[in-house]
């Protein structure tokens, strides 16, 4: 576990380093963020609980206990709280408007959201924890479970009494779990009007839809709905069993046996290494990255270049932009690079047709239906899949992002 989540971690770091089109999605700096976040958890929280529970002794002394505790609140906190924001960017990006996006989420906001994720762990953390507010009243219980007389063992115990487990889990995980819950049901239903929408328009323009197309839609909205469902799915069976267990314990007069506690917080540890497959692993453009970085810059994995061989080339406005058209072979005009890339880069067949003949319908990459230009594929980051949107039509400018 340990080693998974420090590979895991390291990767996306150094992936969106290097990546300089990594580094221009928004999202992008949450999932770095949390990334570091996860990475800590694994090199100063991890281990010192694993030798611990091989030792069966706790052999750094009591003010070492204490700095060690409040790292694990502190950086578990801060990691679900990053989960908690990644879920709102992809809201207001999949559910709003672009120019809604582009208000909602500057980077004077980005900035603050990613402050706020580390500096309010730190109130739960190290401020009561250092100030032993969380022990008032149950000491002599904590002291009493610190020795075991009987092997002459140490133990680094952290107990917490009635305010301080309520005001933590509540902080630290049902307002997160409460708001991504909220924002990825959003997401889904959105998700599955747009594809509705744009069902409704393609048989207008065809009326002897192909089975095919159907079933391939089909699956495009249960991949959606899966990996939303794998995302909650994966958080709640870490997490829940510890933050219930956390407010429960004090109400049963701390009766919950070591063991069980041991499990429960380890579960939450592994989050930290799904993370990395969750929000990284299943997106294709942080693939390509780690695929460069794993096989020493190999030329295969690199992206096409946007702007296609030299040639002939006209210019078009969409959406109020200028754009530049360029031709091919066949005579028809490509789709403006900025749209084919967020298409997922249609290859070179799928053109433009004339635009002094037909309006200019490109065809998608995906199955070769029509597709309307105010309608384009984005893919949701922290779904990893192809969520197919109506961004409306002043959403030339969100495809260049």
């Amino acid at each position: 576990v340990i080693l998974m989540a420090i590979l895991g971690n390291l990767l996306v770091m150094v992936a969106v380093c290097r990546d300089r089109q990594l580094r221009k999605i928004k999202t992008n700096y949450f999932i770095v963020s949390l990334a570091f976040a996860d990475l800590l958890v694994s090199v100063l929280v991890m281990p010192f609980g694993a030798l611990e529970l091989v030792q069966d002794n706790w052999v750094y002394g009591e003010m070492f206990c204490l700095v060690r505790t409040s790292l694990d609140v502190l950086l578990t906190t801060a990691s679900i709280l990053h989960l908690c924001c990644i879920s709102l960017d992809r809201y207001y990006a999949i559910c709003c408007q672009p120019l809604v996006y582009r208000n909602k989420m500057t980077p004077l906001r980005i900035a603050v959201m990613l402050g706020g994720c580390w500096v309010i762990p730190t109130f739960i953390s190290f401020l009561p924890i250092m100030q032993g507010w969380n022990s008032i009243g149950i000491i002599d219980l904590i002291q009493q479970r610190q020795f075991n007389k009987a092997s002459n063992s140490t133990y680094c115990i952290f107990m917490v009494n009635k305010p301080y487990a309520i005001t933590c889990s509540v902080v630290a995980f049902y307002i997160p779990f409460l708001l991504m819950a909220l924002a990825y049901h959003r997401i889904y239903v959105t998700a599955r009007a747009h594809a509705r929408q744009i069902r409704l328009l393609q048989r207008r323009g065809n009326h002897q839809e192909s089975r095919g197309n159907l079933s391939h839609r089909m699956r495009t909205e249960t991949k959606a709905a899966k990996t939303l469902c794998i995302i909650m799915g994966c958080f709640c069976l870490c997490w829940a069993p510890f933050f219930v267990t956390n407010i429960v314990d004090p109400f049963v007069n701390y009766s919950v046996p070591s063991k069980l506690w041991t499990a429960f917080l380890w579960l939450g540890y592994i989050n930290s290494g799904l993370n990395p497959f969750l929000y990284a692993f299943l997106n294709k453009a942080f693939r390509r990255a780690f695929l460069i970085i794993l096989c020493c810059g190999a030329e295969r994995h690199r992206r096409p270049s946007m702007l296609g061989p030299p040639g002939p080339c006209s210019t078009t406005t969409i959406n109020g932009s200028t754009h530049v058209l360029r031709s091919v072979p066949a005579g028809g005009w490509l789709l403006p690079a900025p749209l084919r890339s967020s298409m997922g880069a249609a290859p070179q067949s799928d053109t433009f047709p004339n635009p002094k003949i037909a309006p200019s319908w490109p065809r998608s990459s995906e199955n070769g239906e029509a597709v309307p230009v105010g309608f384009y594929i984005f893919r949701a980051v922290a779904g990893g899949t192809d969520l197919v949107l109506n961004m409306g039509h002043s959403a030339t400018k969100r495809m260049e992002q």
